[in-house]
């Protein structure tokens, strides 16, 4: 960067019919291609006619202080559509997933580069960004939208800091959202439902929605899923990767590289079917080609179309996961061994996104507790105890009742 000097700016009078004071200094300011350059800039401080020399200079030097205290930053020049282009792309989308890649270069095609362009990194506001979320959700898009078109521009920003692109503050990190509305209800399916939708499906989706259920394994883990990842021996398989949309890579993210048990039931069908082939290196589920299947063909012509029969059109892979997640933590897990199993980075996203409630577990918990209540109160104040266990002591509603 330029050596620093004290200004004090020139003060001159322009313009003959309405003369006015206009200051003029030197600034730095960064070039497209990240060099530091020096130009003139200059500034309308006020008519002639409302203002003496004295006050315009009094002016004049109040927007001089930042610059001569240090306090300002030198601006870039360079357009948001030549950052991404020329630097973003080339530089930052190779560390990326290619899944990852495909999502941000459509967000940045149909979205991002048609609103902020041909703007300077350095004039983009907080309240553009602000107002142009706004405008997506108010044009039917989803907070989940919303929140990703905010997160990129966060990035775009952050990474141009960081290559000495852009020098002032992150204007995305200001953006608020409203607060997040689910869509719709989130669903997990009923013990009383899996052996009814295990009956209606044929293979290899019944085998695939098995597996999701007993293992908790992404549909894209499954797609992807080889025999030699498969230990029947161990009975555990190993998640090594994942198919996505036409893609075969590593796993959504490190947490996600993983193995997870199998259970007898499913041990057994699994090795009915590795008898097929000897070829270890063969999908266990693939198409008469030995291609990945589609998950979304699977998904509209098996899936979906089984739980209209049985009257769940809400049934999708996400569902099968989610049913993983919960009734795993029924059955006896830990959370933090829930979150092992489905190969979450966060123990939150485990909790908060993938275990649901079941109403008649919270009732056989709370009656649980009105037992040892009733019993702690009906031996008087003093025992103070809720290791005793009662015998056969009627329940608070029946007791009520």
């Amino acid at each position: 960067m330029a050596r620093r000097r004290y200004q004090g700016g020139t003060l001159r009078k322009r313009g003959k019919r309405n003369p006015y004071w206009e200051l003029q200094w030197r600034e730095d300011y960064i070039k497209p291609d990240g060099t530091i350059g020096r130009r003139i800039v200059s500034w309308k401080i006020g008519a002639i006619a409302k203002l003496t020399r004295r006050e315009a200079r009094k002016l004049a030097d109040e927007k001089l202080r930042s610059l001569n205290q240090g306090e300002y930053a030198p601006k870039s020049t360079i357009t948001l559509q030549d950052f991404v282009d020329l630097y973003f792309v080339p530089n930052f989308f190779p560390t990326l997933k290619l899944s990852t890649q495909k999502r941000y270069r459509r967000t940045l095609t149909n979205h991002l580069i048609p609103a902020f362009g041909k703007a300077r990194l350095a004039d983009i506001g907080t309240l553009e960004i602000q107002r142009f979320v706004l405008a997506k959700m108010e044009s039917g898009l989803s907070w989940e939208c919303a929140d990703h078109y905010r997160n990129l521009l966060s990035k775009i920003f952050e990474t141009a800091k960081m290559w000495g692109y852009n020098s002032g503050p992150n204007p995305a990190a200001g953006v608020e959202l409203p607060e997040k509305t689910p869509v719709r209800e989130k669903r997990i399916l009923q013990l009383d439902e899996i052996p009814r939708l295990m009956s209606v499906l044929h293979e290899p989706v019944r085998m695939m929605v098995w597996l999701a259920l007993l293992t908790g394994l992404r549909i894209g883990e499954i797609l992807g899923l080889a025999w030699k990842d498969v230990d029947l021996a161990a009975g555990q398989i190993r998640v090594t990767r994942g198919y996505y949309r036409g893609m075969m890579g590593t796993p959504k993210t490190k947490c996600s590289r993983r193995s997870v048990p199998l259970p007898h039931a499913l041990k057994q069908a699994l090795l009915a079917l590795r008898q097929k082939t000897e070829n270890a290196e063969e999908l266990v589920f693939h198409t008469s080609k030995g291609t990945p299947y589609n998950d979304s063909n699977l998904l509209h012509r098996d899936l979906k179309p089984a739980g209209r029969k049985l009257g769940m059109p809400w049934l999708n892979w996400h569902t099968l996961r989610r049913t993983h997640a919960t009734l795993f933590q029924v059955a006896g897990g830990s959370l933090r061994d829930a979150q092992a199993q489905l190969g979450h980075s966060k123990m939150s996203t485990t909790l908060e996104i993938y275990t649901l409630p079941i109403p008649e577990q919270q009732r056989a918990t709370v009656e649980k507790l009105s037992v040892l209540m009733a019993s702690d109160g009906r031996k008087g104040q003093n025992s103070g105890s809720l290791d005793q266990k009662p015998e056969e002591l009627p329940l608070a509603s029946q007791r009520i009742q």
